[in-house]
């Protein structure tokens, strides 16, 4: 009984001061956001595609938790929210290049509750009852350019009766620009993950330290709204040439924002009207700064602030108050303070990696355009030798939860003796995503069924760490100098497609992993013995990877399947890759 106490009052106290980790990456992480959803940024990525090695691609995330559910109005960007994405492409923490978009909304029938009132097989189906649309101003050092007008948004998924082509219909959205950049505007699944569940649950590691799996994915099967630009890497340079270090053009710096109306008024027919300045009420750059390092009575400020103001908040970071308590609850040695670690990677840059030149510190998500896509990605990113992971700018795929919590902890190369376990060993227990991120633009996966939906994903087999080369393709150039010790290999890519099962069998909730050795268009079915499908799993394009999906009995019809034997097929390119006898329980 003393033992369960002493762990009760140690993990509430530390729960207590960090509720917000569970929220991760940017869920409602302040006060104001947590009132006001359609504003919240949610997560910033920057990254060089493999198949767009010319260009960088920026995802910026809003809304959280999505429930696919969402009828019968389903979520939208707010008419009253300017989001921005905002770049600085000379290392002064200034916003040289803005992407503004602005949004309308439009109904074909007031006189009907239906989203759509028949089957919608393009964007401007007659049976497209609600419809949203966005103008697209790029700023340059606060001169506009009105790039897109009246550009659609992705409709929500409706399900698969009314929109029986999903994927193709949200892909007739995408936008390409005589100078090349390319624009997606749409509800995606949220492809940020982490054990919202354990957190909460007096932060427990379901199977301690955290590299072994076990957790479960709380942000699974949620959509969120993403807005995808992909500009030629010539069009972001502060001087309209390629990137180079010898010309000190070649790295950026990220936020995202949104900005609302100083004023709102309630009509008396219901309706909101927005009057007065626009103010910025949400900002997100590097993931989990406002989280676990702004203390609560600075989070709305620091969302209200713009970088070049951060040095107000420079003691948070050289003093985090979550290492301190990893010491004093869980005897968890951390670098002493100053934490010069720690400004390096979230504040400045990494020296020779993605540090501008007599550059200004302030909290921006930095990308090195130069580093070529890592050959085979890790989820550690910089880590583990993978200089093209995060935090040189940030992959969809990158495990910035874990990787924070090791940063915190002291794992990494700029403090050595803290590189050691169980610092080095600290998760969650979830490593990647619930679904295969797509191959080409706009690469975040599709949202999900709300016909089907299944509920969180339990990671039930063991996970093997990451050592991989470097950014590029060449993998025998190892970085040594920013590798992790770590206990085994793992892949992105594996070498083979297949199947397998991860959890019990027989069980009333089957669990399985499922590989992609290439790009390829991945079906995973459930069939019964005399051959008949019950139910799509997955059924969409996927980029090379490892995935899991789980299967609790029901059909897609939304009947029961009841106990028996079943066959989990998968395919890849319309051929079989693997066929797995399960019995349901």
């Amino acid at each position: 009984m003393r033992n369960r106490s002493l762990r009760f009052l140690l993990a509430a106290a530390f729960a207590a001061v960090l509720p917000s980790l569970a929220l991760a990456s940017s869920h409602s992480e302040a006060p104001g956001t947590a009132r006001d959803r359609l504003a919240d940024d949610t997560d910033a990525y920057m990254f060089v595609a493999k198949d767009a090695r010319n260009a960088v691609t920026f995802v910026g995330n809003w809304v959280p938790l999505l429930e696919p559910n969402g009828g019968p109005n389903f979520y939208s960007f707010d008419e009253q929210v300017a989001y921005y994405l905002n770049i600085d492409n000379v290392g002064d923490c200034q916003d040289h290049i803005r992407y503004e978009f602005e949004f309308k909304s439009t109904r074909q029938n007031d006189n009907t509750f239906l989203y759509n009132t028949g089957v919608v097989t393009s964007l401007d189906d007659p049976d497209l009852n609600v419809r949203q649309f966005y103008t697209l101003t790029r700023y340059d050092n606060g001169t506009p350019t009105v790039l897109l007008t009246d550009a659609p948004v992705a409709p929500n998924f409706v399900g698969p009766v009314s929109m029986p082509d999903y994927h193709r219909l949200a892909t007739a959205a995408i936008q390409r620009l005589d100078d090349g950049t390319r624009v997606f505007v749409g509800p995606r699944d949220d492809p940020f993950f982490v054990d919202l569940g354990a957190t909460f649950d007096l932060l427990t590691i379901r199977k301690p330290p955290g590299n072994r799996g076990k957790g479960v994915d709380g942000v699974s099967n949620y959509n969120v709204l993403s807005i995808v630009v992909q500009v030629p890497k010539t069009r972001l340079t502060k001087d309209g040439r390629e990137p180079s270090a010898d010309r000190n053009n070649h790295i950026l710096g990220l936020y995202d924002s949104a900005e609302r109306f100083q004023t709102t008024t309630i009509n008396g027919d219901g309706t909101r009207t927005g009057s007065g300045p626009q103010v910025q009420v949400s900002r997100l750059g590097m993931p989990l700064v406002n989280e676990v390092v702004i203390p609560l009575g600075k989070k709305d400020l620091f969302n209200a602030s713009k970088p070049t103001g951060d040095g107000q908040f420079l003691s948070f970071v050289t003093n985090p108050e979550l290492a301190g308590l990893l010491t004093a609850l869980y005897n968890i040695q951390t670098p002493p303070s100053p934490r010069n670690d720690l400004v390096a990677i979230f504040l400045t840059g990494i020296p020779d990696l993605n540090q501008p030149a007599n550059g200004t510190a302030c909290e921006m998500l930095r990308l090195n355009m130069t580093i070529a896509p890592a050959h085979k990605p890790c989820r550690f990113g910089v880590l583990a030798g993978d200089v093209a992971g995060f935090p040189n700018g940030r992959r969809l795929s990158d495990d910035v939860v874990d990787i924070a919590e090791r940063v915190v902890a002291g794992a990494t190369p700029f403090t050595p003796t803290f590189n050691v376990p169980p610092n080095n060993q600290l998760g969650d227990g979830i490593d990647f995503n619930d679904r295969p991120f797509l191959s080409s633009f706009p690469y975040v996966a599709p949202p999900h069924d709300p016909l089907s939906r299944r509920g969180h994903r339990r990671q039930d087999s063991d996970l093997r760490e990451c050592v991989v080369g470097n950014g590029g393709d060449d993998d025998d150039d190892d970085d040594d100098d920013l590798r992790m010790p770590v206990d085994e290999t793992d892949e992105a890519a594996p070498s083979a497609a297949g199947i397998s099962l991860v959890g019990g069998n027989p069980s009333s909730d089957m669990a399985l992993e499922f590989s992609v050795p290439v790009d390829a268009y991945v079906t995973l079915k459930v069939y019964d013995v005399q051959g008949r499908m019950l139910r799509t799993l997955v059924d969409q394009p996927a980029g090379a990877g490892t995935f899991r999906a789980t299967w609790n009995g029901l059909r897609d019809d939304g009947g029961v399947a009841g106990k028996g034997i079943y066959f989990v097929r998968l395919t890849t390119d319309g051929q079989v890759a693997g066929t797995r006898k399960i019995v349901l329980d």
